[in-house]
């Protein structure tokens, strides 16, 4: 071939290399970069306490000013649990049984699959006082007894959302379509993660499904994507594709990893992408995560009398399982824990009815639900860990007819439990009427829950915010008030 023809081959293939892309790309002061700095100007970091570190964004940072709480367990009920079949005792509403609502209190109000004919329903459970505080509990639930004067019981909860999957987002993200960060991701940006070898907002979960909106629920949005959720699986491998391959040992696997990273850093030099930054934080924590998982998810170190106590059949994916791992994750570390249990939904019917159905749910998360906060105390973590018990709604005063009866969601009332550092103990906060309907004193409102979170982890939630799309958003919108009465 000749030099002239070699010369005119190259000449062609650099033509073809300077690609309209690459062009764009690398243009500095071209459209591309144009485009650049005006994303850059719209998104990021609008509260400058906030200051991540791109080689480190789980890096610990300082919140406003000194928190009560370091850290949150969160034990979500998925489904909605009646609280008129738990806590709330109406012992009118049981006399009224079988007669219709009065109508002033349906005026205006909207179910999720009521039709306006069905009549009051009490509850057939016995219930009982117990505690320092005379908080009131049904038969179903034995071991909560232990607890009443070790937690603040929330009896007005309202939320907007009467559908399950937009009343979960509402009740994580503070909105009910998909899009927003999750708490545990707002958390876990504001304060980072003290943990190294595990992912800074962990998700477990249990039931016979999943919760309705998935992994929406612990997404984190517009936030970068360090800080979403972790889902580890109860059965099997921790987390899917951790494990080395066969026949690859650990050194190999190191070189990959800094082949790969190498690569990564080279195109982040060239793109300023910030999501490769996460790509490549991501390689390095599942590096450390394939010691770090299995030796979580072994319960053998754990005493015969901490399993019996919680109820863990070892080798058995449970809620009790789950809450022991709770406590595991803690003590590693973990800044955010989040616990997801189905299925809570007592419509009535098969596997819904208000009897043996809701029997069945409320015996697997009684037990382990008050062993893990038991367990915490004895080991000094409850002093710095706020915990959350509950679902995204409540159930109607008015039975729902189905295949046998049960309740319909219900917003405007509904019973959470808070415990752990900053939170007042034995204390009953908010009174709803004598049929249940709405709260008469006391009533808090998701975002009051999550600007009240925040506050125990030394945040004002009016400042903790993130850009994006030329707004300033946060957890609570443009809403919320710290729950004064309830804070140590």
């Amino acid at each position: 071939m000749s030099d002239q023809r070699k010369q005119a081959e190259l000449a062609a293939r650099q033509a073809r290399d300077i690609t309209r892309r690459y062009f764009f790309g690398q243009c500095g002061v071209g459209l591309g970069a144009i485009a650049l700095q005006s994303l850059l100007a719209q998104d990021g970091a609008a509260d400058p306490t906030v200051r991540l570190d791109p080689t480190n964004p789980l890096a610990e940072r300082a919140p406003h000013y000194a928190p009560k709480a370091k850290r949150v367990i969160y034990l979500f009920m998925a489904g909605g649990p009646s609280q008129l079949e738990l806590f709330d005792d109406k012992p009118k509403l049981r006399e009224l049984t079988g007669q219709k609502p009065p109508e002033s209190m349906l005026s205006g109000k909207r179910f999720a699959f009521l039709k306006g004919n069905e009549t009051l329903l009490g509850s057939a459970r016995k219930f009982d006082r117990h505690g320092q505080c005379g908080m009131t509990l049904s038969e179903l639930l034995p071991y909560h007894r232990q607890i009443v004067d070790q937690v603040c019981w929330l009896q007005g909860m309202k939320t907007d959302v009467f559908n399950h999957g937009p009343a979960k987002l509402f009740m994580n993200t503070g909105f009910q379509a998909p899009g927003r960060p999750s708490m545990g991701s707002w958390v876990t940006y504001g304060l980072g993660s003290p943990s190294r070898d595990l992912p800074g907002f962990v998700v477990l979960q249990s039931g016979p499904r999943g919760p309705r909106a998935g992994a929406s629920l612990w997404s984190s949005g517009f936030l970068p994507s360090s800080f979403q959720g972790v889902p580890l699986r109860g059965k099997g491998e921790p987390i899917l594709h951790l494990q080395s391959p066969d026949g690859v040992d650990r050194q190999q696997e190191r070189e990959f990893y800094e082949a790969v990273n190498s690569l990564n850093r080279a195109r982040l030099a060239e793109s300023g992408d910030p999501e490769i930054l996460t790509r490549i934080n991501a390689y390095e924590m599942a590096f450390r995560m394939q010691s770090s998982a299995p030796e979580l998810m072994d319960l053998s170190s754990e005493t015969s009398e901490t399993l019996k106590e919680y109820g863990v059949t070892p080798g058995e994916p449970s809620f009790a399982t789950n809450c022991l791992l709770a406590r595991r994750l803690v003590e590693r570390g973990v800044r955010f824990v989040q616990l997801y249990h189905t299925n809570w939904d007592s419509h009535g019917g098969p596997g819904e009815d208000l009897n043996a159905d809701f029997e069945k749910v409320v015996r697997q998360v009684d037990q382990p639900s008050v062993a893990l906060l038991l367990d915490l105390k004895r080991r000094g973590l409850l002093d710095d860990t706020l915990v959350i018990w509950g679902g995204e709604f409540g159930r109607t005063p008015m039975g729902e007819v189905r295949s046998s009866i049960g309740r319909d969601h219900h917003v405007d009332a509904f019973t959470i439990w808070l415990a752990g550092s900053g939170i007042k103990p034995g204390i009953i906060h908010g009174k709803t009427d004598e049929l249940g309907f709405a709260a008469e004193t006391g009533a808090v409102h998701v975002h009051d829950l999550h600007a009240t979170l925040l506050h125990l982890l030394g945040f004002d939630h009016e400042r903790l915010t993130f850009r994006f799309q030329g707004r300033d958003y946060r957890l609570t919108d443009v809403h919320g008030q710290v729950i004064r009465d309830i804070l140590a």
